[in-house]
Formats: structure tokens, sequence, C-alpha cells
């Protein structure tokens, strides 16, 4: 009888170990998310953005832990950005404008990931755990824009719409642009290597031409985005237990 329980004893001890070794998690993550990206600019009907002219958003990223709070993350996103003043009509002036634009963005950035919990340990997993993140990035855009409604019989000669668009037609669009990604999120682990993302994050973009016009729109104001998203996220660990023939 003991010569059984001294043979059985090492492969429970195993068994439990290595159940214990499913659960550490690497340094190394990949992720995917989709959403939409949510233009805020001249052509928007508030601050908040417009909301009836939503485009699809697909982001991939690399995730390298560095320590149990902090890791660096290289993200790229691409999706288009819209805006169509005949959507909304509580602003009668925004009818006679009539403006509209389309833009395709593919976006690359660095950022930091901060997680609030600590959960890049490697010893277990965290089931929820919120972070913050932010960076420097760069959006390479494709911008058309259209003021082929504009109401011209409406206007009178010294309108500042028309001034506006004669300075706005001899500009060239950015074909890129400089922006700063800043953004929260939640994660919520299925297992130690799988987890669900939802994000949100905010792009302070250096132009008032993302959507094609600044003159003869609202100069004052900055033109940005962001965006909304959920997704999945994976984590390279592995199994480094080993556990040593059972002899009787």
């Amino acid at each position: 009888m003991l010569k059984k329980i001294i043979a059985v004893t090492p492969f429970v001890t195993c068994t439990s170990l290595m159940l214990e070794a499913q659960i550490v998690s690497g340094k190394n993550e990949l992720g995917i998310n989709i959403g939409t990206f949510v233009y805020q600019g001249d052509l928007a009907p508030s601050s908040l953005g417009s909301f009836k002219t939503l485009k699809p958003q697909l982001g991939l990223y690399y995730n390298r832990i560095l320590n149990p709070y902090f890791s660096v993350r290289v993200n790229f996103a691409t999706g288009s950005l819209k805006g169509d003043e005949s959507k909304y009509s509580y602003k009668p002036y925004r009818q006679k404008r009539n403006f509209n634009f389309d833009a395709s963005v593919k976006e690359l950035s660095v950022m930091m990931v901060w997680s609030a919990y600590g959960d890049n340990s490697q010893q277990g997993f965290v089931r929820f755990s919120p972070y913050v993140f932010g960076g420097i990035g760069y959006s390479f855009l494709n911008i058309n824009r259209d003021w082929s409604n504009l109401e011209m019989t409406s206007l009178h000669p010294g309108s500042s719409i028309l001034s506006g668009l004669a300075a706005d037609t001899v500009r060239s669009l950015p074909k890129g642009i400089p922006v700063l990604p800043l953004g929260i999120g939640v994660k919520y682990a299925i297992s130690p290597r799988i987890s669900l993302t939802a994000e949100t994050d905010y792009r302070y973009a250096f132009t008032d031409y993302l959507d094609g016009f600044s003159y003869s729109a609202n100069p004052d104001r900055k033109d940005s985005y962001y965006s909304v998203s959920i997704g999945l996220r994976y984590n390279f660990g592995r199994n480094k237990m080993k556990c040593p023939p059972v002899r009787r």
C-alpha cells in the first residue's frame, strides 16, 4: 500500500503543478479590434461627432509586456471617415451649405499602456481589468471633398462661405497627418491566453482639413476623430513545467 502511495504522489503533484503552469502568461500579445471611426469636425452636428455617417474600422496590434503595470503597444488601424451636412436638418444653414466628404484612413501608432490592476503578472491572470493608453502616431489619408450641392442662390455675394470656399479650394489636402491617440479600455480574461476587450480612443489631429474644409466652415476649430471598438487579445504564454518520469 505504501509503495502505491509513493508511486501516485509524484503524479498528483505533477498534475497540480501543470495546472498551475497553464496559467503562466508570456510577455508577447497580439490583438484585433473591430469597430467604427467617429468623425469630429466642421461638418459634424455636435462636438460628439457625426453618428449618421459612421464607417467600419479594423485594428491590429502587438503588445509587449514590460512589467505588471506597463506595456508597449504597436498599433495599426484602418477605416474611413465621412461627414455629410444633408443628414442633419436642425440647422438650416447646413442644408444650404450641403458640404460632404469622405476619407480613407490608415494609421500607425506606438503607445504606452498602463494596467490599473497590475494584471500583467506572469503568475496568473485577473478576470476584469481596466487600462489606459496614449502615444503618438501618423495617419495616411485619402480625402475627397464635395461642395457641388451648395445652394448658390441663397447666398449673398459677400458671404463668408463663398470667400472661404475660394480659399479652401486652392489649398492642397493633406496626404498624412501626425496624431496623438489617447484612450481607455477594459479587458475581460476568458482564459490565461484569450481576453475580450472594449476600447475607445480619441485622436488629436494637427489639421483643420481632415474634412477638406476650413475657411468656408469653422477655421477656429481643428478637426479630429475617435474610435469605439471591441476585440480579442491573445497572450503567447506557455507551460514551462516538466514532470520527471514516475518510477516504481
